[in-house]
């Protein structure tokens, strides 16, 4: 299948490198030339996989027209923030058959669109083809083919299906799921959540107060999905608890690692330069905020996470917060 991902970033070269091990004619968009050139001449992208060896067939351009012209399926995996303007920019060189999938794990700022939406309304494309997938996929894992699952969730249960069999490989195993809705807010929560267990391992908080963190910010996405219209069993699998525990736990989160440095009181602009990378729930834990407060949904995790990024509390005083809630029956609409 002739596809094309737009990102060279870590997580958009590593899921090229499992399609195209999957036996995909598969090409990278890269902004940046020497990139693209290393996946081309040297079989890696030194950058963001240093030390892994990209399938030959690979192949990276610098043209995004290029990238886009005959494929049938087009992956975007870049920061929630830039999509829409990026899409503007790429949509003309969109088929009309084109089949999406968004990687991304966010909620855009300025209007609380999920990732799938911003691509329907700025390609024109029906909901029918246009796909997400999420799960517990650290990208360095995958890209040195160790074993992974994902969830490719599409309206379109054959379209699901389609993409399922072209990403299919002996170390990645892609489930299928109609829920669109649910998979996408728990990547896009979760990550929210791996900031505040991030925060709270900076503090040198132990594994207590992980597990609290964790088991209660499903309970946060919980709520804001039943609202929103998820699938509440799509939690408790691997777009939901999956992804939580991943990101949640690995030092190779870079969620997790952003709120480490938050609670060893580095400042948000020092904690973006140590992570290097971006870190999609410093934004987006505003735009949940934003989404939560508009459907009357009680998110406290997110909220105390936004009080620390907007400066509003300390790292120290976020903890003491959690910690003070009135207690409640433990049941997710708690």
């Amino acid at each position: 299948m002739r596809t094309a991902v737009l990102s060279a970033g870590s997580w958009g070269t590593t899921y090229a490198m499992v399609l195209a091990d999957a036996g995909n004619d598969v090409v990278v968009h890269a902004r940046r030339p020497e990139i693209a050139d290393a996946i081309n001449t040297r079989h890696e992208n030194p950058d963001y996989l240093p030390g892994i060896t990209l399938p030959t067939g690979l192949r990276a351009t610098t043209d995004p027209a290029a990238a886009l012209d005959g494929a049938e399926v087009v992956v975007v995996s870049i920061p929630a923030q830039s999509l829409r303007p990026n899409l503007a920019a790429w949509a003309p060189h969109f088929g009309g058959d084109t089949i999406v999938v968004s990687l991304m794990k966010g909620v855009e700022t300025t209007t609380g669109s999920r990732m799938s939406e911003v691509i329907t309304q700025e390609v024109g494309l029906s909901p029918e083809r246009v796909a997400v997938l999420s799960g517990p996929n650290l990208a360095r894992e995958v890209a040195a083919r160790q074993p992974a699952a994902s969830v490719i969730a599409c309206v379109d249960e054959k379209v699901a299906q389609q993409l399922q069999e072209a990403a299919a490989t002996p170390y990645f195993r892609p489930y299928t799921n109609t829920d669109v809705v649910g998979c996408e807010l728990g990547g896009a929560v979760k990550n929210v959540i791996a900031l505040a267990v991030g925060l709270a391992s900076g503090l040198g908080l132990g594994d207590n107060a992980t597990a609290v963190l964790m088991t209660r910010g499903l309970a946060e996405t919980a709520r804001l999905g039943q609202v929103l219209g998820a699938d509440p069993l799509t939690f408790s699998g691997l777009a939901g608890v999956g992804d939580l525990v991943a990101t949640c736990s690995s030092p190779l989160s870079r969620n997790r690692t952003f709120g480490t440095h938050l609670g060893k009181g580095l400042s948000v602009e020092e904690a973006t330069a140590q992570t290097r990378q971006t870190a999609e729930g410093v934004e987006t834990s505003t735009a949940l905020l934003a989404l939560a407060h508009r459907h009357g949904v009680e998110m406290p995790i997110t909220e105390v996470v936004v009080g620390v990024i907007e400066g509003k509390v300390t790292a120290r005083e976020a903890a003491d917060l959690l910690m003070s809630r009135a207690p409640k029956p433990e049941r997710y609409s708690s």
